[in-house]
């Protein structure tokens, strides 16, 4: 067998040579639709359902932070939290953007067994795919490409999709990643091969065989699944990956990878249901397209939409199948914000050969001639099949739909519409709506995080002003923090939070000298509450403090820490002299006027 090679420990160099090329910007770039905001940029976050944004990127600190729900990092804790990575799985996607190079090794079998099976299933997909890609082009192969060709797939979309073949034969796949020296439970954990019945021996068998095979990417590009479709009129047409530790259907959209640049140039996607749709119309020149994955429309697959375009235009066959889809996305689009469109295709059509017989131009003048989908679901479906008075059941339809719209003021005005479409009432139909809502209203979308208020609540105390701005003055001039340590004036702080913080960005400041490369950690390192959120919103907003002023301000800023804490002992130890003089005790007394003495020396020198 061949030595298997994963990914192992990362030397921490690389960790930081890595945070130090990453801007940002453009990582989150990738995934989010940014603006610019000021300094900052302003978005949706991806990790709750919001309709403002209040996700905001930081390209001055290299950091993140959603004031919706409290999510906040880096670069690499970006991925991790988004692609459900281990830090090393992040460091190493972050490192192939940035271009810095950290070399596979040969890992041991303690090692192997702690890399993550998430980690090792995409590493098996991935030399799957290329098993795959290298069969198509090979003799056995030659039924795949003559196929191909008959539906008019050029050589550039089966290179860009890396589509491939599963040879007729038992075990092709299985010997070949034998080989590799990955195990058959692996490939099995990886839905590419079905264990054999049986008490004999048991074994596995190839789960693909005789088949073109569509990989399916996560949106960086790593294989997470297959599609396979067969070449004649055997049954099943398409045979699916079953669902694994990497791919689940409802969380992924064929094609984002390879598409999500012209969506967000584009400012829209164009949803087809098909791996074959989405191919055809991205080699006419169509490429801000993505597919389903053979289910109905979920909430994480419009969540993840929305990342790159706020907008949307459906394809829909006109029969009754396709009605009942266009019904359910638009609750799902209406509840995650998107402003989506239906395309309707002529009877007998779908995307793929409407665009290789009408052409590049029709497809696009049916897209841009598509009415949004409110419009065409309230008049075509709700309103094209008689009055109220004629058909109940178009009244239990309209109700059901308008009481799963969560925005109270989206469900009103679709109230008005709906009323004014059916010729019915407005008042009665609210009515009815109200009804259905009392017996369980639809949940109104992600809770936010215990403690996400932060600054917003007034329930809880707020940190010490004076401390609070010498914190903030240590993270926003971290070149400063020797200034600080020297003065001492952590001993003199009354927030026990906000002098455990210190003590970190002073440690932190001494081991890199002075240029943090972490800030969020060190701020995040806190417990939730209002310091925490206080400091991370300051964070995330521009220095208020000016270059040739920062110095002064840091200076008069830790005289009245010092002074606050010197008038306090001072107090203290007038009390305890006064105490000392009723028990006559003179030797306690005298060493307790020295000590207010030199406090009284200190506070000159202060001031």
């Amino acid at each position: 067998m061949g030595a298997w090679r994963l990914k192992g420990s990362i030397p921490e160099d690389k960790i930081e040579e890595v945070r130090r090329r990453t801007d940002i910007v453009s990582l989150i770039g990738e995934y989010v639709a940014l603006k610019k905001a000021g300094r900052n940029y302003l978005g949706l976050c991806p990790f709750h359902r919001e309709k403002t944004p209040s996700f905001t990127v930081s390209p001055d600190k290299q950091m993140f932070y959603c004031f919706g729900c409290s999510e906040g990092g880096n670069g690499v804790s970006f991925l991790m939290k988004l692609n459900h990575l281990t830090f090393p799985e992040a460091v190493r996607q972050l490192a192939g953007k940035v271009g810095v190079v950290i070399p596979d090794r040969p890992l041991g079998r303690e090692e192997r067994e702690r890399s993550t099976l998430g980690e090792q299933i995409r590493r098996v997909n991935g030399l799957a795919a290329d098993y795959f890609a290298r069969a198509l082009q090979s003799p056995a192969g030659e039924g795949g490409r003559a196929y191909l060709r008959n539906r008019g797939i050029e050589a550039e979309a089966i290179t860009t999709f890396r589509i491939g073949f599963a040879p007729d034969g038992w075990q092709n796949l299985l010997d070949f990643l034998d080989r590799k020296g990955i195990p058959p439970k692996l490939v099995e954990q990886a839905g590419l091969a079905i264990p054999r019945a049986g008490d004999g021996e048991r074994g596995h068998y190839d789960r693909f065989r005789g088949r073109l095979m569509i990989p399916i990417e996560d949106v960086d590009g790593h294989v997470i699944a297959f599609g396979g479709r067969v070449m004649g009129a055997d049954e099943p047409k398409y045979m699916n990956s079953p669902e694994s530790p990497v791919y689940t259907k409802g969380n992924n959209l064929y094609g984002l990878s390879r598409t999500r640049e012209a969506i967000r140039q584009a400012g829209f996607s164009l949803m087809v249901e098909g791996y074959f749709d989405l191919i055809a119309l991205w080699g006419a020149g169509i490429q801000n397209v993505v597919a389903t994955l053979g289910t109905a429309l979920t909430r994480a697959q419009v969540d993840l939409l929305r990342r790159y375009a706020p907008r949307v235009a459906v394809v829909f066959d006109p029969d009754e199948a396709g009605r009942k889809a266009l019904a359910r996305s638009l609750e799902l689009f209406l509840a995650g914000n998107v402003h989506a469109k239906a395309v309707i295709l002529p009877d007998g059509h779908d995307p793929d050969d409407f665009v290789r017989t009408q052409g590049r131009e029709k497809m696009e003048a049916l897209v841009a001639r598509a009415e949004p989908m409110v419009d065409y679901y309230i008049e075509e479906i709700l309103g094209g099949r008689g009055t109220l008075e004629e058909d109940r059941d178009k009244l239990r339809e309209a109700v059901a739909f308008l009481s799963r719209i969560g925005d109270a003021v989206e469900r009103n005005l679709f109230i008005k519409k709906v009323a004014e479409t059916l010729n019915v009432d407005q008042e009665v139909l609210k009515v009815e709506v109200g009804r259905l809502l009392s017996h369980g209203a639809p949940p109104q979308g992600a809770p936010m995080k215990k403690g996400s208020e932060g600054t917003r609540s007034g329930s809880c105390p707020q940190p010490d002003h004076l401390e609070l701005s010498l914190i903030h003055m240590m993270l926003e001039c971290p070149d400063r923090i020797p200034a600080v340590s020297a003065s001492g004036v952590m001993a003199c702080f009354t927030s026990e939070e906000l002098r455990s913080l210190g003590e970190r960005l002073q440690t932190a400041a001494e081991k890199q000298g002075g240029a943090i490369t972490d800030l969020f950690s060190l701020v995040n390192g806190l417990e939730e509450g209002p310091v925490r959120a206080r400091l991370l919103d300051l964070l995330m907003g521009e220095s208020p403090y000016p270059e040739e002023l920062i110095d002064r301000l840091m200076a008069d800023t830790i005289r009245k820490i010092c002074d606050r804490s010197n008038r306090k002992s001072g107090k203290i130890l007038t009390r305890r002299i006064k105490e000392a003089e009723k028990i006559n005790d003179q030797g306690l007394y005298d060493r307790l006027v020295a000590e207010k003495n030199r406090l009284l020396r200190e506070e000159k020198g202060l001031s």
